[in-house]
């Protein structure tokens, strides 16, 4: 069954764009000596450029390129699959910390600054996987993707999970993506600011201390903030 339309509020139309553009722009600007660091780690360590950036669905269906820290070695989309998971060969050394610590995803605060993303949203998927949603989890593209969201902080240990699996690409397909897609329409039908606020603090807390990989991941998805 359809979720019913979300109530519109100041917050929804206007005061997220507001809050998102504020935020991320100061972002950039007292990040930017980690930023400057974060980047000769990754041209230094490693040949192949700074940045890592691939075509994503956004809001409303439009096609935005998103932007991060190359973690993997240069063309590593050209020579495996398009999931990653633990233990992956593709990744540098230096990207196996970033990607611990999240700092590849810093970049994404410009985007957030454009206007494609927000800084807290569904996490954007690949067309190839957006192409096979339902009319139902289609509505997780009516509001912005986000940096973070109820789903990142459920599977922040997704690469472990997928490790586990015996068919990676299928596991995700089939179980983490119906799962977190429901949790973006949670999402959604929550959205606010103080939802925001806290799903920010809660992704701080679990980046810098989180429990153990749940089992599944909908373990921790209970714990999450509502």
């Amino acid at each position: 069954m359809p979720s019913p339309r979300p109530t519109r509020t100041f917050y929804r139309d206007h005061g997220k764009r507001i809050f998102d553009f504020i935020c991320a722009g100061w972002g950039l600007l007292l990040l930017s000596p980690v930023l400057v660091v974060v980047a000769l780690a990754v041209k230094c360590s490693s040949r192949g450029p700074v940045f890592f950036t691939q075509e994503r669905v956004g809001k409303d269906g439009k096609i935005f390129r998103l932007w991060k820290f190359r973690s993997m070695v240069a063309g590593a989309e050209r020579v495996g699959p398009e999931i990653t998971s633990s233990g992956d060969e593709r990744v540098t050394p230096v990207g196996r910390y970033l990607r611990k610590w999240k700092l590849d995803e810093m970049p994404q605060l410009w985007n957030v600054v454009r206007g494609d993303m927000s800084l807290v949203g569904p996490r954007p998927e690949t067309l190839s996987h957006v192409q096979d949603y339902t009319p139902e989890q289609r509505e997780v593209l009516s509001v912005r993707p986000g940096i973070t969201d109820l789903a990142a902080i459920a599977y922040r240990h997704e690469e472990e999970l997928l490790a586990t699996a015996k068919d990676a690409a299928q596991f995700y397909r089939e179980v983490v993506l119906p799962h977190k897609l429901s949790l973006n329409r949670e999402y959604i039908a929550n959205l606010s600011l103080p939802f925001d606020l806290r799903l920010i603090f809660r992704t701080f807390k679990v980046i810098s201390a989180g429990p153990p990989l749940p089992a599944d991941g909908k373990a921790e998805a209970q714990k999450t903030p509502r």
